[in-house]
Parts: C-alpha cells; sequence; structure tokens
C-alpha cells in the first residue's frame, strides 16, 4: 500500500517542487497536515480504476491508524515514526514491559477478574454453614453451587458478541457492576427466599459471562502476538488468586461478619473497580492520553506483521456465521479444551473444600486453606507458562507447536497429578498432589485461551462464547454430577480419577485438531 499511496503522490506533485518523503512508512505530503483542504488530493485521484481508491477501500484501519499517529506526534512536537528508518523494533526490556500502559490495563483486567471468582467462590466455602442449617443434602448443595452455571449458560455467546461489536472496556464494565450488584444482594436474597437465592446466584454467572471475553478482546487490542501469552498470564493469575483470596478471606470475614459478610465486601468492592476502570484506561492504545509515543509505535509496528483481519473494523453489524464457525476442525478442538478445562475447574473449585472437610475431616478454615494454596501456585505458574511460550515463539518454535505443548502439560499433568490425589493419606499430600495438578493446569491458559485470538480474531469473542458456553455445560456436569456419584458411590475417588480419564482423551483430541494459524471462517468448508 505504502508504494500505491508513493506513486501516487508523486503524479499529483508533478510540476510542483514538492520533496518526496523520505519515510518508507504511510504519510501525507506535509502541507496537507495543517491545511485545512488537506483531503483534496485525495478527491482528485478517486475515480473507479484509481490504485489509490483500491488501495484505501481495502486499508482504510491502517489509513485512520496513521492518522491518528500524526495527530499523537503533532501534539506533542515529536517526529512520526520512530521505526520510520525501516529497522525492526526492538522488544522492550522487562522494567519497560512492567511500567507500560498495557501492563496497567492488563493489571485492571486481573483484579476485575480476581472479583469475577472471589465473588463464585464464597459460595463454596458458605455452602459448608449454609447446608448445615438448612438440612441440605449433597446433592442439593451442588444444585445450589451450580446455580451459578445456569445464568453462565446464557451469556457468553451474547457477551461475545457484544464485546466484537463494542469493544471489552464497555462491557466489561457493565458486567462487573452487575455481577457485584448480584453478590451484594445476595444476603437478602438468601434470607428472602430459596428459589431468590438461586436466581440471584443465576444473575451473577449471566453477569460474570462476559469477563473472559472482555479480556480477550482487550488483550488482543493492546499486546502484540509476542507478548500475548505473558498478558493472559497476568490477567488469569488474578483470575487464580481471587479462588485463593475468597477461600481465604472468606472464613474470617465470615467469622466477624457472619455466613453473609465475605458477599457484601466483595460486592462493595466491585463497584470501586468499576469507577478506576472508566476514569483510567481506555479501549484501544491510539485512545489512551497517558500512553507514550514509543510504546504506541511498538504496539502498532508489532500489530502490522499479525492477521490482517485482526483490527479490521466492523463497519455493518451482522449475525456472525455460527455455522461456519461450528465447521471447522480447530473450533471444536477449543470447544472440547474450554470444556475440559471448566469441568476441571469447578469440580476442583466446588468441591475441594468439601472434599478435605469430609474425606480428612478438617474444620473449615482449615479446609478454605488447604483448598486456596493450589490456586495462588496456579497464578504464578500461569505467568511462568506465559512467559515460557513467548520465549518459544520468539525463538522460532511455530505458534501451533506450542500451543500443542503447553495444552498437553496442562492437560496430562493434572491427568497425572490426579491419581496421585486419590492415593494420599493426609490432608497435607492430598494438598500437595492438588497444588500440581492445579498448577500444570494453568499451562493450557496459553495453550487454547490464548488460540482463540489467533485462529479466528475477528470473531475470537464469539467464539469465546461459545466455547464458554459447552464449557458451561461440562461444568454444569461436573459440579452437580460430583454430588450424585459421591451419594450413590460414597467415594470421591471414583470421581477424580474419572476426571483424571477425561482429561487425558481431551489433551489427544487438542493435538490432532488444533492449529496456531489463522482459520478462515468466512468461506463455507468444501465438501
Amino acid at each position: 500500500m505504502n508504494s500505491t499511496i508513493r506513486t501516487s503522490y508523486l503524479s499529483l506533485s508533478r510540476g510542483r517542487k514538492i520533496p518526496k518523503p523520505e519515510s518508507p512508512n504511510l504519510q501525507l505530503p506535509p502541507r496537507s497536515v495543517n491545511s485545512p483542504n488537506r483531503y483534496n488530493g485525495f478527491r482528485n485521484v478517486s475515480s473507479a480504476n484509481s490504485p489509490l481508491r483500491i488501495g484505501l477501500r481495502h486499508d482504510s484501519a491502517d489509513l485512520r491508524g496513521v492518522q491518528s499517529r500524526r495527530v499523537r506526534a503533532s501534539s506533542k512536537n515529536a517526529q512520526f515514526g520512530s521505526f520510520a528508518d525501516g529497522s525492526e523494533a526492538q522488544a522492550p526490556s522487562f522494567g519497560e514491559f512492567i511500567t507500560s500502559e498495557r501492563v496497567k490495563v492488563v493489571a485492571m483486567l486481573a483484579l476485575a477478574l480476581a472479583l469475577c471468582n472471589a465473588d463464585r467462590v464464597v459460595m463454596s466455602v458458605a455452602i459448608v454453614p449454609l447446608s448445615l442449617s438448612n438440612g441440605w443434602s449433597r446433592s442439593f448443595a451442588g444444585i445450589v453451587q451450580s446455580s451459578f452455571l445456569w445464568g453462565y449458560l446464557v451469556s457468553p455467546i451474547a457477551g461475545g458478541t457484544l464485546v466484537d461489536y463494542y469493544g471489552g472496556k464497555v462491557v466489561m464494565a457493565w458486567g462487573v457492576a452487575l455481577w457485584s450488584m448480584a453478590t451484594f444482594l445476595t444476603p437478602w436474597a438468601a434470607e428472602t427466599s430459596l428459589w431468590l437465592l438461586l436466581a440471584m446466584r443465576a444473575l451473577l454467572g449471566i453477569a460474570e459471562g462476559v469477563a473472559l471475553p472482555c479480556m480477550n478482546n482487550m488483550v488482543a487490542r493492546w499486546f502484540p502476538k509476542t507478548e500475548r501469552s505473558r498478558a493472559v498470564g497476568i490477567a488469569m493469575a488474578g483470575f487464580q488468586l481471587g479462588s485463593s483470596v475468597g477461600l481465604m478471606l472468606s472464613p474470617i470475614l465470615m467469622s466477624q461478619g457472619g455466613v453473609f459478610g465475605p458477599f457484601v465486601i466483595f460486592g462493595l468492592s466491585g463497584f470501586l473497580w468499576v469507577l478506576v476502570w472508566l476514569s483510567a484506561t481506555s479501549s484501544t492504545p491510539d485512545r489512551s492520553p497517558q500512553i507514550s509515543k514509543y510504546e504506541l509505535d511498538y504496539i502498532q509496528s508489532e500489530r502490522q506483521k499479525s492477521f490482517l483481519g485482526e483490527n479490521k473494523p466492523k463497519t455493518t453489524k451482522v449475525i456472525p456465521p455460527f455455522r461456519r464457525l461450528l465447521s471447522k476442525p480447530p473450533a471444536w478442538a477449543l470447544i472440547v479444551a474450554n470444556s475440559m478445562h471448566s469441568w476441571g475447574f469447578f469440580v476442583f473449585l466446588s468441591w475441594m473444600p468439601i472434599y478435605f472437610n469430609s474425606v480428612y475431616h478438617v474444620d473449615l478454615r482449615q479446609a478454605a486453606w488447604f483448598s486456596a494454596v493450589p490456586w495462588t501456585v496456579m497464578a504464578v505458574m500461569g505467568y511462568i507458562g506465559g512467559l515460557w511460550s513467548d520465549i518459544m515463539i520468539r525463538n522460532g518454535t511455530s505458534v501451533t507447536l506450542t500451543r500443542k505443548i503447553m495444552q498437553s502439560i496442562g492437560f496430562i499433568g493434572p491427568g497425572i497429578a490426579l491419581v496421585g490425589l486419590t492415593t494420599a493419606k493426609s490432608p497435607s499430600v492430598a494438598s500437595a498432589w492438588l497444588t500440581l495438578a492445579v498448577g500444570l493446569k494453568s499451562f493450557s491458559h496459553s495453550g487454547f485461551l490464548v488460540n482463540l485470538q489467533e485462529i479466528a480474531p475477528q470473531y475470537s469473542g464469539v467464539l469465546h462464547g461459545i466455547s464458554n458456553t459447552a464449557g458451561t455445560f461440562a461444568a454444569i456436569l461436573g459440579t452437580v454430577g460430583a454430588g450424585f456419584f459421591v451419594e450413590l458411590v460414597g467415594s470421591f475417588q471414583g470421581f477424580l480419577l474419572f476426571t483424571s480419564l477425561l482429561y487425558i482423551l481431551a489433551a489427544l483430541f487438542y493435538i490432532l485438531f488444533s492449529t496456531g494459524e489463522r482459520v478462515n471462517f468466512d468461506e463455507p468448508t468444501p465438501v
């Protein structure tokens, strides 16, 4: 496109003494920046057969990006294009990366996901005293805990579609506000009626269904491909730390403020997060008033090497091509991976406090602490997996192979560790096996979770919603099924072995059918 515009520029300037721009980057003639008629040159070459018109039609997104960069550069009296000499953009140092504007954005996402998970796990701790006071059986306790998933089943596809159209910032703000309200009102609902309690937990699930699609959307907008695994690792570290904080603080808050104390505290924290998010972050780098010119140039320079459709604006709002999305094997690899990830995640999250309490006869506070330690390790291991993944790609390993390696560790590792968990004779040994299982599970964040952005950048939100919905079905089946299984068989061990087998089978499916390359979902699969 640069050569096309440069040729058109020379043809327009024939007979004038206007110097040819030196930078190989896309630039307008110097006079066009300050002239009120700065677009006249484009009008003069707007015939149907003009090569410039054709170039602009296909690259309008790039042109808008360049214009925004020129305005920002001129406002700061800086020369446009830090990489104008055509040299390769160098990766920032760790210090530059960790203090960058994009890391501030992903840190806010990590806090949102921490609140998201803390609001979920409060019920995992509160279910023990609630079951005792209300006389609930194990199977009915599983139904109460799964009520969150009823709502979570509904929203991911619709939420993912909204994220693709309106961006992650606005949708995330609405999501956090709604789920914080649902958490805050849970004590009132529980004291009013059981059905209202179930409805409030379902509302929590509806609102939280947009969280991960929003995270994926913001990471894709703010981070180059070579940094996305780390960015997802940071965001998901917040997600796992939310589990730890929720499990460790809930018994303490309950001892001070009653069973419903944690619901009030976490609900109010969510409202505070929304105020900071709306005032301190921007939906895209070029809209951020705080971002440095170097960081903006680096992000946009690296983005040019990514998939062409990744930042293509949607001028029309159409129904996503669901049939074509479901016709490709790589999409099903993501759906299966997300389903297994959700099965294991919610079984661990919902049943481990009860598991330690019933199998090893530890009190509620000890059970919560034994259950919380693995999630803290998972937060650290998730970042390590993301860093390793980015290094592998930078060193020349294909994206496809990298994702398959990460996903294999993330599923086969927990499958083996769960077998060890069934043999543990003490709570300390059981916690060690559970920590290993959950820690290795975090490597899947650098597998299927990042893979969503790579195979379908223009449909990553809705594809994430589809896979999340499938994952929610699996989570409901696992959460409710575990309760009925324990009642019928009388043992958690058999259910853990069954989960181990599912992990191995899901890993094999992902290895066979996944890819790290972009998949064309705009054309039907040939018969």
